[in-house]
């Protein structure tokens, strides 16, 4: 450590003298004085960070001498803690404009709400409701019928009943119905979920006992029947939502499963994760509750909030005999919905009614279904509102068009399926002009839809530092915050799970990214 740098340690202040700083003083009348300490102890702390790191302290040894200098700094300090107690009154759980390309995308929570859910959910909110209260009678009353009817009716089950999330739901099915026994499970479906979570970890937190048949690639029917012991309770079968083991493989179909299971006085249950209440056959053979019901199976569980469109739920359907001695367990109690949560699922369950209604007001239905010819047209919006606001944009050397993209479902789902659609490409100083296999762009500035393909240039180079990277990280820390995905140099900007009324709010945040950056007027 050299001398000045011990001396600009050294001309770090204590906490109570940071705290008597007028500007410090003035924010005590406004935070608690534990909350201003605790700021002003950790402005502290990251200056001696950036010390130790060799950068200087803000007016330390760069502004005036002596006495001066000691004011700028302290001044400098001062401002950074406001600034701080200020960020720590912003919410952490913020809204964000979805431009990945990945529809159900868990870390920015998964499916979006169709508007009458989320009316639902305010409604329900801010006053009082019917949650345990049956207005008829008078009396209490059971949170689960709010969405049992519904399900019922949609699925062809006997009754149902939903839990806070999928996981939730194989757990208590799996000690509701087979603690201390075995279950029997193919290895090829032995499978891990989003955080780490394996279903092996889950059965031992359920007290049951795993028993894998099969191969990784190949189970028969034989390999289950093989494995029954008296103390069997259930056959298992997982529907591999997140992944997909192709060539050489052999599964076991649910019907036979189901008749193995009455032949021997098994539970046969479904866990389909993904849950889809309409026919999405047309994706790869994506099941529906309905069908694993027809087939037989006992109970079926899947998410309220993949391909069904609604709230974080685990939902449980099945023969009522089941369903009961689920809805009965101990742990059920533990696991119920919320309120807000009961409602945004009856609201989604609603629109289901009516299928039309259901494929045009629920988000992920909507954008799973949404033509080349609305993400053409979209992006071209996008486009000319970024264009617009972003006067000083070919100065930089940095190209706006849009292009043709493969977007996904996300969530777990569907992980073989391709959903074409289109994107606002940025593409930036020394960055190829190059259309992708089978894909067209359109330049800045060109009318209409996507045009012809391009020939291969070099943007000249306007801002070596002006990056995909950047942009995309200051997208991150606009005010309303755009998550987009870098491809091959260039930032996509993919409207597949874009709503036009948005189109203006991303061009805002990207001209302030671009801003950040000391591009854009």
């Amino acid at each position: 450590m050299d001398e000045q740098m011990r001396k600009t340690l050294r001309a770090l202040p204590s906490v109570e003298e940071v705290l008597s700083h007028a500007t410090v003083a003035a924010l005590l009348e406004r935070y608690r004085r534990p909350q201003v300490a605790e700021a002003v102890r950790e402005v502290l702390e990251r200056t001696r960070r950036r010390i130790l790191g060799g950068q200087l302290a803000p007016g330390v040894a760069t502004e005036g001498t002596g006495p001066v200098r000691e004011a700028v700094f302290m001044d400098s300090l001062a401002t950074e803690v406001a600034g701080l107690l200020a960020a720590w009154e912003r919410p952490g759980l913020r809204r964000v404009l979805n431009l990945s390309g990945v529809i159900i995308h868990t870390n920015l929570g998964r499916s979006r709400l169709a508007e009458a859910a989320a009316e639902r959910v305010l409604e329900v909110a801010r006053s009082y409701s019917t949650l345990e209260y049956d207005l008829e009678s008078g009396e209490r009353g059971a949170r689960e019928v709010h969405v049992e009817a519904l399900l019922t009716r949609l699925t062809g089950a006997e009754a149902a009943f939903a839990v806070n999330n999928n996981a939730g739901a194989v757990l208590l099915l799996l000690m509701g119905l087979a603690a201390g026994r075995e279950v029997i499970v193919s290895r090829g479906q032995l499978v891990e979920i989003g955080g780490s979570f394996r279903l092996p970890d889950i059965m031992r937190a359920g007290s049951v006992r795993l028993v894998e048949v099969g191969t990784t690639n190949r189970t028969r029917l034989a390999d289950y029947e093989a494995a029954i012991t008296p103390d069997t309770a259930m056959l298992l079968r997982v529907h591999t939502s997140n992944f997909r083991i192709l060539g050489f493989t052999e599964e076991v179909a649910l019907a036979d499963l189901v008749e193995l299971g009455r032949r021997r006085g098994l539970v046969v249950a479904d866990d389909l994760g993904s849950g889809a209440l309409t026919d999405l056959e047309a994706y790869h053979g994506e099941p529906s509750v309905a069908a694993s019901l027809r087939v037989g199976a006992d109970v079926v569980c899947f998410s309220g909030d993949k391909l069904l469109g609604g709230p974080q739920a685990g939902v449980l359907v099945g023969r009522r005999e089941v369903i009961d001695r689920l809805r009965k367990h101990p742990v059920a109690r533990a696991l119920r919905l919320d309120k807000m949560t009961l409602a945004a699922l009856e609201a989604t369950l609603q629109l289901y009614q009516d299928p039309d209604r259901a494929r045009r007001e629920v988000p992920t239905l909507r954008y799973l279904s949404r033509s080349t010819e609305e993400t053409a047209r979209l992006a071209g919006l996008l486009q000319a509102a970024i264009e617009s606001r972003c006067n000083e944009r070919p100065a930089a050397g940095l190209l706006v068009e849009v292009a043709e993209t493969t977007a996904r479902a996300g969530g777990g789902s569907m992980p073989l399926v391709e959903l074409p659609s289109h994107a606002v490409r940025m593409r930036f100083p020394e960055v190829p002009v190059e259309t992708p296999p089978g894909g067209t762009a359109r330049p800045a500035g060109a009318a209409g839809g996507p045009g012809g393909s391009l020939e291969v240039e070099v943007v000249p180079a306007g801002r070596p530092d002006l990056t995909a990277a950047a942009v995309e990280a200051a997208l991150r820390r606009a005010p309303v915050p755009v998550v987009a995905r870098i491809s091959h140099d260039c930032l996509l900007l993919d409207v597949l799970a874009l709503e036009e009324e948005e189109v203006e709010e991303v061009a805002a945040s990207v001209a302030w990214a671009l801003g950040e950056l000391g591009v854009a007027e």
